[in-house]
């Protein structure tokens, strides 16, 4: 069981394939005594175990289902089933709408359906899905990205909390979900329909009054560092890029009206 305290850990952030030494989407999220695993990007599976076993995740969140969020998903399974973990099935795994029947599409070999459903416990997201893991609550809203995807709000019994984007546009129900937010980790691909570029990111961290931003995401045409500079043009708080490995830790801040505090910074 892990400590009480609210905390990400960026296990990839590259677009839209995993690169040497950075790995697609993928974030560990502990605290409540528990650890979750939010979005499951190719190349995410083997950076989970830098940081925790495999058999002491206690649920997994994906946002959509293109493979840069969902593609490990496929041999967690295999591991979960196959590897002699000792881990307590099924999984809980909460994501969009039709997500066990894509994975079996996938994993079945004959003419019998892969059993998806004895590894994951599948609970399809909706929009203001809520759900409680440990002492985690986990609020999901859509967002506008294409294919059904959802954005995520942590928030832990001491009142700390994390937003994470998913891949989407600007849109209002992620200022919604992130207003007043702790930690805001929003990804930056590019101004395309779907997703948020880095000065549309700093734009809804502005907007939603958050205590400090993340860019994740960012698209292989730009360099972190120019992502935040990009981000700083609108939002005034404190802004960091995902490298892979990162860890943030969540803490409350005290808030004037109208201005922006920063958090304690992240360490590795």
């Amino acid at each position: 069981m892990c400590d009480r305290s609210l905390r990400v850990t960026v296990l990839g952030s590259a677009t839209p394939f995993p690169r040497p030494g950075n790995a697609c989407s993928g974030y560990l999220v502990e605290g409540g005594g528990v650890r979750v695993w939010v979005d499951a990007g190719s190349g995410t599976l083997a950076e989970l175990q830098r940081h925790v076993a495999l058999e002491d995740v206690d649920a997994v969140w994906v946002s959509h289902l293109h493979a840069d969020h969902s593609a490990d998903l496929l041999p967690f399974f295999y591991a979960l089933l196959y590897a002699g973990l000792g881990t307590v099935l099924p999984v809980p795994l909460f994501g969009p709408v039709g997500i066990a029947d894509r994975l079996a599409g996938f994993l079945t070999n004959g003419p019998e359906r892969s059993p998806v459903e004895t590894a994951f416990d599948v609970r399809e997201l909706c929009d203001g899905h809520v759900a409680r893991v440990g002492g985690l609550t986990l609020t999901s809203r859509a967002v506008e990205h294409g294919p059904p995807a959802f954005a995520l709000r942590v928030e832990d019994e001491d009142g700390r909390s994390l937003v994470y984007s998913g891949d989407c546009e600007p849109c209002p129900s992620l200022v919604e979900l992130a207003g007043d937010c702790d930690l805001f980790v929003c990804e930056a691909d590019g101004e395309t329909p779907g997703h948020h570029s880095a000065a549309q990111a700093g734009r809804t961290a502005a907007e939603a009054g958050v205590g400090r931003l993340v860019l994740t995401h960012v698209g292989s045409a730009q360099a972190p560092a120019e992502a935040v500079a990009l981000a700083s043009g609108a939002y005034a708080g404190d802004i960091a890029h995902a490298d892979p490995g990162l860890r943030f830790d969540v803490t409350r801040r005290s808030r004037t009206p109208g201005r922006t505090t920063t958090s304690p910074a992240s360490s590795r």
